[in-house]
């Protein structure tokens, strides 16, 4: 009898694209709601015509993993060191640059993007994923811990019985619940007053399985959100107006108080979509669709972690 919840996921960027990292203990990924795909691919059936009837069987093909998992978000423990998830950020196409004793930031980037070994283990049994890249989303709502999902996609490698590697939480700050003390957010210069705020990175990941070379990759991008907000008076904020002109501004959520456990997201240029109207508690709200838009390119959003 093996056990859903006695798992482990290691996590680490390769030095060269497909070959292992080889992720241990430090490498530790804490994570929750996880759901693993261990074989992914295309089934080619052999449709022999024989003299008989029956099932012929099938080849598999382009077989690969992906994994996905929530992590809480949360700070490093000290600014400017980079938190224990930024591995995640850097295989989903983003790029760290650490500033000593201020800041860890990751930006938007193309080319180069990194890939990673993955290594999820469930209660005796290794499963390793090769040249790793995902996928991310995040989503903020008051009193929830705000969260961060990854969708990683890798190449098949092997699967093995090996036991669990021993891992703590050494390393992995303790989040905050989202609220008024712990959270503040900006949209199009209003300071908002929201119900919630979902973001998703918008990267399609596309396994590759060519003659000569085998890889996955991220072939696109748009990232888009949305947020649901308190309705006030047009005169306070009218989103009707700004949804009609196609108005771009900022947005801003900083969530976190103290140096070392603040992650602030921001992006400059965001699209207001159809605006829906509805309510919580008999209060109206507005659900406004969010698109992130690049200004110089690689630019529409932007977390820092300090």
């Amino acid at each position: 009898m093996r056990r859903f919840r006695k798992l482990a996921i290691l996590h680490k960027i390769e030095t060269t694209y497909g070959v292992s990292s080889a992720p241990i203990a430090a490498n530790a990924i804490v994570g929750t709601n996880v759901t693993f795909t261990p074989m992914e691919g295309e089934e080619g059936s052999r449709d022999l015509l024989l003299p008989y009837l029956g099932n012929q069987g099938v080849v598999l093909a382009g077989l690969h993993a992906k994994l996905e998992f929530e992590v809480e978000m949360a700070g490093a423990g000290a600014a400017g060191s980079a938190p224990k998830y930024a591995s995640l950020l850097r295989a989903c196409g983003f790029a760290e640059t650490l500033a000593v004793g201020v800041s860890a930031s990751y930006s938007i980037v193309e080319d180069g993007v990194e890939s990673s070994t993955l290594f999820f283990e469930i209660d005796g049994v290794r499963h390793i994923m090769l040249g790793s890249r995902g996928a991310m989303s995040l989503s903020v709502s008051p009193k929830g811990i705000p969260r961060y999902r990854f969708t990683l996609t890798g190449l098949l490698s092997t699967i093995t019985d090996e036991a669990l590697t021993s891992v703590t939480m050494t390393g992995w700050k303790t989040p905050l619940v989202a609220s008024s003390a712990n959270t503040t957010m900006s949209l199009h210069g209003w300071s908002a007053i929201a119900e919630s705020l979902s973001i998703d990175l918008g990267n399609v990941v596309t396994p590759r399985f060519l003659i000569g070379s085998e890889s996955v990759i991220i072939s696109d991008r748009k990232a888009t959100g949305q947020a649901v907000v308190e309705a006030k008076s047009l005169a306070t904020i009218d989103w009707f107006e700004i949804a009609l002109d196609r108005t771009r501004g900022a947005l801003s959520l900083v969530h976190g108080k103290t140096a070392g456990n603040i992650v602030e997201i921001t992006a400059p240029a965001v699209e207001i979509g159809k605006v829906t109207q509805g309510q919580t508690n008999g209060i109206l709200n507005y659900s406004l669709p969010l698109s992130f838009c690049p200004v110089n390119g690689l630019d529409e959003l932007l977390i820092v972690v300090r």
